[in-house]
């Protein structure tokens, strides 16, 4: 309901609404401010509660331990104080009852003494103490002191102020003028008078000091400790993560242009050794990814930039040229140069997404024979004819795209670099692995061989050998590339084999195994 306005105001005045006063706005700060420093502490109603009390909060939120360091240290102070507080006041307790134990055996000791006196009618005259007894008074059972030791003689009985079951009760001695703790222990005798009642007490002042003593010596040692449990935590933390400080102010210090930076190591071995040397391994991953993208950029700027500058001159000859036989030819050059940007963009295309795919095993199963046969039928005429070897079917999970691409680049630079013939043969290889086994393909051709220098360098990108640099009879240099990312993903390999008289390119694509639950499926 909106405010009305006071009647002795002006006509059109609306009273604004009172500000929110400054306790509410800071304790809503302070709610704030325990959910930022302690995200999710507020799910109980304790940490609700603090929220509402901005001093509270804050005084929390001061005393919060912000760096492990001084987390492990408070835990292991705490930790520490508990058991030096449980096992003090064991310490302490097992003294006390101890101590009452004696005073109460020598107390019972005295009783006994005189209860045999009152037995043979021998209580005449002040009671003699033993050495750690403090009094003794006999009484009977009309309440009249019969005997009492030389501190009581012609005192009243002495009256408990508290009764703590049993025998044992704390008396005042305000006839000795003074007044502290006593273990009474009390006995009933016949003596030929009759029945008596023998108190004998002893001071627990020895027992009080003794554990007044023991307590002291306790706190101070505890103190001790906990302090030097403190320095030590302290200590041996920070030199501890003394190397994680160098560590994150280093990686922090590394951009996108210092990847060759690495962090510090630590010559221990334990955990942090280990995350130093992670580190320094994903930095070498990062910069070796780096060193990769920045040189496939270069390079395929310049494959682009070289038949893009030809393909614009001879469109431009073309434009302003009139004979039309120099015409179909600079247009028949111009559709050859469109056909092989065209060719580059699909492999460059194909490559990205090589590159950024998770690398998953594909799933779907394929009959690797009838796809060579099929790849090598569909090619229709080459240049040099393809013998096809495969006599047994295989199955293997995997791309069937991706692998027949795999299969159509082999055959590619096969045709490029062989004089007469190719041959394709494919086989299995049980022993190859403990699973099922490996499907071989080869892909053979009678041309050059590769030197041994140069077999890991034609699977770089756009790496061509000097033979094959000419635009006519040499490829984008990506066909080799793209072909061992494909036999990678499917958890295989492409090599280059020595084999006389031929070069022969080796694939090897593993059999995945059927899920057990297939295997062992079957008739019932």
């Amino acid at each position: 309901m909106a405010d009305r306005a006071p009647a002795d105001a002006p006509a059109g005045t609306v009273r604004s609404r009172p500000r929110t006063p400054a306790p509410h706005r800071s304790r809503t700060a302070a709610y704030r401010r325990l959910r930022a420093v302690a995200p999710g502490r507020l799910r109980t109603a304790a940490h609700r509660r603090l929220a509402r009390h901005p001093r509270v909060a804050a005084l929390v939120d001061g005393l919060t331990p912000r760096s492990v360091r001084a987390r492990t240290t408070l835990a292991a102070c705490a930790s520490v104080a508990v058991v030096l507080a449980i096992a003090s006041a064991a310490v302490v307790l097992l003294l006390r009852v101890n101590l009452e134990r004696t005073v109460e055996a020598d107390t019972r000791e005295q009783a006994q003494a005189v209860a045999r006196l009152a037995t043979d009618g021998h209580l005449a005259g002040p009671l003699p103490l033993d050495h750690g007894t403090d009094f003794i008074q006999v009484v009977d059972v009309k309440g009249t002191v019969v005997a009492a030791s030389q501190n009581l003689a012609g005192r009243p009985p002495l009256a408990p102020v508290a009764h703590s079951g049993g025998r044992h009760r704390t008396f005042n001695l305000d006839a000795r003028g003074h007044a502290h703790h006593q273990r009474v222990t009390s006995i009933a005798a016949t003596t030929p008078t009759g029945p008596v009642t023998i108190y004998v007490g002893a001071s627990l002042r020895t027992a009080d000091a003794a554990e007044d003593l023991t307590t002291a010596a306790l706190v101070v040692l505890s103190t001790v400790l906990l302090f030097t449990v403190g320095a030590l935590t302290w200590r041996a933390t920070g030199r501890a993560l003394r190397p994680v400080e160098a560590i994150r102010a280093e990686v922090a210090a590394i951009g996108d242009r210092d990847l060759n930076r690495r962090v510090p190591e630590p010559r221990s071995d334990d955990e942090i050794a280990r995350l130093a040397d992670t580190m320094n391994a994903m930095l070498q991953r990062l910069e070796a990814a780096g060193t990769r993208q920045r040189r496939f950029i270069a390079d395929a700027s310049h494959e682009l930039r070289s038949p893009l500058t030809v393909l614009r001159t001879q469109l431009e000859v073309a434009l302003t040229h009139t004979d039309p036989d120099v015409h179909t030819d600079l247009v028949a050059g111009a559709l050859e140069d469109t056909e092989r940007l065209q060719t580059l963009a699909t492999d460059l295309l194909l490559l990205a997404r090589l590159d950024s795919t998770d690398h998953d095993w594909p799933d779907e199963p394929v009959d690797f024979t009838d796809l060579v046969h099929t790849t090598v039928a569909t090619r229709g005429p080459e240049p040099h004819p393809v013998t096809v070897h495969a006599p047994t079917a295989v199955t293997i999970h995997g791309n069937p795209l991706w692998l027949r691409r795999l299969l159509t680049n082999l055959l590619d630079n096969a045709q490029r670099h062989a004089r007469e013939h190719i041959t394709v043969r494919v086989t299995t290889d049980r022993a190859a692995s403990h699973g099922p086994g490996q499907v071989v393909l080869d892909v053979a051709n009678d041309g050059p061989p590769i030197e041994p220098a140069d077999r890991e360098k034609i699977f770089e990108r756009f790496a061509r050998l000097d033979d094959a640099r000419s635009r006519d009879d040499g490829g984008t240099g990506l066909g080799l590339p793209i072909a061992r990312d494909i036999a990678a993903i499917h958890k295989g390999t492409l090599t280059v084999l020595d084999t006389p008289g031929a070069t022969t390119f080796r694939t090897r694509l593993p059999i995945r195994p059927e899920p057990p639950h297939e295997a062992q499926a079957g008739p019932r």
